[in-house]
């Protein structure tokens, strides 16, 4: 009944104070994370300061130019008509006889405090039932349109038999569906970075996500299928696996763990240890597949050059060594410029003479008295085995190990059962380390842990509602509900089949500020109608039955707004999917859960609180009376 400038007046006196703390509180609960080092810091600070100066645009509108709009359009309207009044009439009845149920639920929880807090207690305990059972990783394996694929034929095959195997491969890729196309490279391996004839590798490009979408062709499901297909070549050994999550953060997804010889022995003490290592981890469940790119025995052929001989007969062991150097390989000579470019010049054997190592023999240098002398009297060629490549990691020399997660295990639980098969199988000469995303992934384990970043964010929010109401008790009874918000973003996540990565913490951290909003907004209702004069129950059933339809108004307007990234397809679906989920079932959680036991915790701490003297509420009403809980005018809900 009162005239849109009044009415404007009088809403901004009673929802500014719940403004500004919700404001704060959104914007505050990020400031422990601006803390966190490395790659885990900088993707909670993008979000810090994306939601910080988004909440405070938000506040910054809710008090100014939203309430000039209302005053200036809001006009009283008359019932709607039509099909559309009907719904609206059966709507308002249907949510009318709802909102008191609620109040009469929220009245027994009241007389019945045991109950409720029970209640929360076995949702907290079912809170740390759920964080031990949803596996953790760091960051989803996204479809990132791409992936990789690594081919390793038996040591020393030579580049025609690799380029055999390879087209076997091209097949598969193209009758593949999803594929679109791929580039190989034979000869060289990312993995190792080294280049040899009996390694080639994939860079193969998918289709565009929506041609893939409705077939449900997402890169999982494509490399699992290409595997399979390629498990059945013979001679070689072909993996398809992911990109890095983070492009330039190592050169794949899954786990990458370095297995390293901390004695200084031979390289043969690493390769035996390297065996039983990789035989053990073929055996645990978590693991799809695992392979090295250390291949210690290798054949090769050794020149042996006497060098004692040599000098003796006069032979300069520098111009030995470049006609070695020129038959095995090839010698660079000089340039020499024609037809307007510059060519390069090389002497090198013609290739049948260089298929048999007894052929050094048709090789000669000359001694310091211009006799030719043959190589073959002063080299002896013989065959060896020996690696390749080493690789030094930290120092150490090492094997690089590359797993992959079988369906349904996270890269945290791949690196935890490594570590297992390590301390099982190697001596007490052998350490490990992790590189690339694994290595990140560590980091972020071994530094600032999700539960002391959430704990700081509850810290933040207590203080800033203690100053908010003045009070240490108040605060409690709206923290009390987030364990509800925390319990339904964790259940959404388990029923998705999602990890317990860093965007699902990032969603967590959220939650309590987005939890603690629709707590604040029957407390401080309660509140003012406490000071106002009512009983605790009454203030509590008062501001429940108030406050009940802008909550449900607000939260799922939020929830809806979500459910984009909760079924979001293409590129970083993975993590919008993740954070999506998260927010979803928390908030969900929080509106129809939580609701309830938010006038419970009011009434438990403000009684609490009086009891003991303390707390802004708690005191006397303006006519000097202290009302108690069991007065008459709490009787009639």
């Amino acid at each position: 009944g009162l005239s849109p400038y009044d009415a404007t007046v009088k809403a901004m006196e009673q929802v500014s104070a719940p403004v500004i703390a919700i404001a704060l509180i959104l914007t505050a609960v990020f400031i422990p994370t601006a803390f966190i080092p490395g790659i885990t810091g900088r993707l909670y600070q993008q979000f810090a300061v994306t939601i910080a100066l988004s909440v405070i645009l938000s506040a910054f509108n809710a008090l100014t130019l939203s309430p000039a709009l209302s005053a200036m359009l809001l006009r009283p309207r008359k019932p709607a008509r039509g099909p559309l009044g009907v719904f609206f009439a059966w709507f308002n009845r249907v949510f009318g006889a709802a909102t008191k149920g609620y109040v009469r639920a929220c009245h027994r929880l009241i007389e019945r405090p045991v109950t409720a807090m029970g209640f929360l207690v076995g949702i907290t305990a079912l809170v740390g039932v759920l964080g031990v059972v949803l596996p953790t990783s760091f960051l989803p394996e996204e479809d990132q349109g791409y992936f990789y694929m690594n081919v390793q034929l038996p040591p020393a095959a030579s580049l025609q038999r690799t380029d055999a195997l390879c087209k076997q491969v091209e097949e598969i890729l193209a009758d593949t569906d999803g594929v679109q196309t791929f580039n190989t490279v034979v000869g060289y391996s990312l993995l190792s970075g080294a280049t040899t004839t009996y390694n080639a590798f994939y860079f193969v490009t998918l289709s565009p996500w929506h041609d893939r979408d409705e077939k449900g062709r997402i890169a999982k499901v494509i490399m699992r299928e290409i595997n399979q297909r390629v498990s059945t070549i013979p001679g070689g050994q072909v993996i398809a696996f992911s990109p890095p999550a983070i492009p330039g953060v190592g050169t794949s997804g899954g786990a990458t763990f370095m297995l390293e010889d901390r004695s200084g022995q031979d390289v043969a003490f690493l390769a035996e240890n390297t065996e039983a290592f990789l035989k053990a981890a073929r055996e645990r469940p978590e693991i799809a597949s695992v392979f090295t790119t250390f291949i210690p025995s290798v054949p090769q052929v050794f020149a042996d050059v006497d060098r004692d001989k040599a000098l003796k007969q006069g032979v300069d062991l520098g111009s030995l060594y470049q006609t070695l150097q020129a038959f095995m390989g090839g010698a660079f000579v000089n340039y020499f410029n024609r037809f307007g470019r510059t060519w390069q010049v090389y002497v090198q054997a013609e290739g049948e003479s260089r298929t048999r190592a007894e052929n050094v023999g048709q090789f000669y240098v000359r001694n310091r008295e211009g006799e030719p002398v043959p190589l073959s009297s002063l080299v002896t060629m013989r065959d060896i085995s020996g690696p390749e490549f080493t690789i030094r990691f930290n120092s150490y020399r090492a094997a690089q190990i590359n797993a992959s997660a079988n369906p349904g295990y996270s890269s945290g639980q791949v690196m935890a059962a490594l570590e297992d098969v390590f301390e099982q199988t190697q001596p007490a000469d052998m350490g490990y380390d992790y590189m690339g995303m694994s290595y990140q992934e560590q980091v972020a384990a071994e530094g600032v842990s999700p539960g002391v970043i959430f704990g700081f964010s509850l810290l933040m929010v207590f203080l800033i509602l203690a100053a908010q109401y003045e009070s240490w008790s108040l605060p409690f009874s709206v923290l009390l509900g987030v364990p509800i918000a925390v319990f339904g973003a964790y259940a959404a996540l388990w029923l998705r089949g999602f990890d317990n990565n860093v965007y699902a913490q990032i969603g967590l951290v959220m939650l309590i500020g987005l939890a603690a909003k629709n707590a604040i907004l029957i407390v401080e209702f309660a509140k003012d109608e406490y000071e106002g004069g009512k009983s605790l129950i009454d203030a509590a059933l008062v501001a429940a039955e108030l406050r009940l339809r802008p909550i449900l108004m607000t939260a799922f307007a939020f929830i809806l707004g979500v459910v984009p990234l909760a079924i979001a397809k293409g590129a970083g679906a993975e993590s919008r999917r993740i954070l999506g989920s998260g927010v979803i079932g928390g908030m969900t959680a929080a509106s129809l859960i939580a609701i309830f036991i938010i006038p419970v915790s009011f009434y438990l701490v403000e009684r609490l609180s009086r009891r003991s003297g303390g707390g802004a509420a708690a005191g006397t009403t303006p006519g000097g009376a202290v009302p108690e809980a069991g007065s008459p005018t709490g009787g009639k809900h």
